[in-house]
């Protein structure tokens, strides 16, 4: 058995000594509430194609403007960090966001103030995500490549 636990600890890299990073930024790490490996806690949220089939196109076109309003002032925020449509697929999803916050409650809190989501036009789709701290800075970055502003 230890013979066992020790070729696991040595194939899974545990036991075998970290080296540290030459490019290490205290300061942004702590800014971006980065752990020792650079990650961080998210909320993933997948949009799928909701109850309300009923609203005029009218109706959806207003939805989605306000839909893009939303996602535009959480993004300044900081609460939301990457946002976009998926094409079609045979799962009704619509699209992800990806959510600045920690808990799935702050995120069902965040995307309650969509009006898309809130019109039933889409159902959002929660769970826990562990990833890069620097994924903050997307958002950033996207404004000095967009050539258009949404």
């Amino acid at each position: 058995m230890k013979k066992i636990l020790f070729f696991f600890l040595i194939a899974t890299g545990y036991g075998m000594a970290q080296e540290n990073n030459p490019d290490y930024d205290a300061a942004l790490a702590q800014q971006l509430s980065a752990d020792d490996y650079g990650m961080k806690t998210y909320v993933l949220c997948l949009l799928k194609t909701g109850s309300n089939t009923n609203a005029t196109k009218e109706e959806r076109a207003q939805l989605f403007e306000g839909h893009m309003a939303n996602i535009n002032k959480l993004a300044a925020e900081g609460k939301l960090v990457v946002a976009g449509p998926f094409g079609k697929n045979d799962k009704n999803y619509r699209g992800v966001f990806i959510f600045n916050v920690s808990s799935i409650e702050e995120a069902n809190a965040l995307v309650a103030t969509d009006p898309a989501v809130k019109a039933r036009i889409f159902e959002a789709d929660m769970t826990l995500w562990y990833s890069s701290a620097a994924l903050q800075q997307v958002n950033a970055i996207h404004n000095k490549v967009a050539k258009k502003k949404i």
